[in-house]
C-alpha cells in the first residue's frame, strides 16, 4: 500500500510539474543555474573515475588475455565497447545519484522545512513546476554530456594503461578502437544516459519534496533517494539492455 501511495504521489507530483511555467524568464535562469550546477561540480570526479575506468578495463583484459591466440589489438576494441555499452553511463550515473541526487534532495528537502515551499505556493507559484523541472531537464541536458565525455575519457585511460604501459603500440590500440564499429551502440548509451538522468533527478526531486520532520528525516530522503535511484537505475540498465541487443 506504501508503495502504490507514492507511486500516486509521484504521478500527481509531476502532473503540476509539467504545467506551463508562468514566468518563463525565471524558470529560464533557474534551467541555466541548475546546468551549471550539474556540469560544473560534476565534471572532475566523472573525467576522474572515467580515467580508472579505461585504465582498469585494458589491465584486466591484458591479463585475460595472456598467453591466448587473441591478439592485443583487441584490447581497444573491449575498452571501447564497454565503456560505450555499460561502464560509462552506468557507472558514471550510480556516482551522479550519490552526488547530484542527495544534493537535490537535501536542497528542496530543507526548503520544505523552513516553510519556503509554503511561502511561494502562498504567492501562488507553482512550485513543483519551478524546483522540479528545471532540475530535471537540466539533467537531461547535461548529463548525456558528461556520459560521452566519460567515454571519451575512459577510452583515452585505456590507452594509457595500455600503451604507455608498454603492452601494445599506439597504431594497434588505434586498429581496435576502430574495428568493429556499431553505431547502435552509441544510441543506447544516450538512451541509458537520458533514462538514468530522469530516474536520479525525479527520485531525488520527489523524495526531498514530501520531506516531514526535522534533520533526521532530511538525512533519511537523502539516503533513500540515493537507494532508490541506484536500484531503479540498475533495474532499467537490464531493460533497455534487452531492448537494444534482442
Amino acid at each position: 500500500m506504501r508503495l502504490l501511495e507514492d507511486l500516486g504521489r509521484f504521478i500527481l507530483l509531476f502532473s503540476h510539474a509539467l504545467a506551463k511555467p508562468p514566468n518563463w524568464r525565471m524558470y529560464g535562469k533557474e534551467l541555466i543555474r541548475q546546468m551549471y550546477d550539474i556540469g560544473n561540480g560534476s565534471l572532475i570526479i566523472i573525467a576522474l573515475i572515467a580515467v580508472f575506468i579505461g585504465a582498469v578495463t585494458a589491465v584486466q583484459f591484458l591479463y585475460q588475455l595472456d598467453g591466448t591466440l587473441i591478439p592485443t589489438w583487441y584490447i581497444g576494441y573491449i575498452v571501447r565497447d564497454s565503456t560505450i555499452i555499460e561502464l560509462a553511463p552506468t557507472i558514471s550515473c550510480l556516482v551522479l545519484a550519490g552526488k547530484v541526487g542527495s544534493n537535490m534532495a537535501s536542497e528542496i528537502g530543507g526548503m520544505r522545512q523552513k516553510e519556503h515551499i509554503d511561502a511561494m505556493e502562498v504567492m501562488g507559484v507553482n512550485t513543483a513546476s519551478y524546483l522540479i523541472m528545471p532540475k530535471i531537464l537540466a539533467a537531461l541536458l547535461v548529463i548525456p554530456l558528461l556520459v560521452i565525455l566519460a567515454a571519451f575519457i575512459s577510452i583515452i585511460g585505456g590507452y594509457l594503461a595500455s600503451v604507455l604501459g608498454g603492452f601494445m603500440n599506439t597504431e594497434e590500440y588505434t586498429r581496435g578502437v576502430r574495428a568493429f564499429f556499431i553505431d547502435r551502440n552509441l544510441w543506447m548509451m544516450l538512451v541509458k544516459a537520458g533514462v538514468f538522468a530522469f530516474i536520479l533527478t525525479s527520485v531525488s526531486c520527489f523524495q526531498g519534496y514530501y520531506v516531514k520532520g526535522g534533520s533526521i528525516e532530511l538525512g533519511k530522503a537523502s539516503t533513500n533517494a540515493v537507494v532508490i535511484s541506484n536500484i531503479l537505475i540498475l533495474v532499467s540498465d537490464y531493460l533497455i539492455a534487452l531492448m537494444f541487443t534482442t
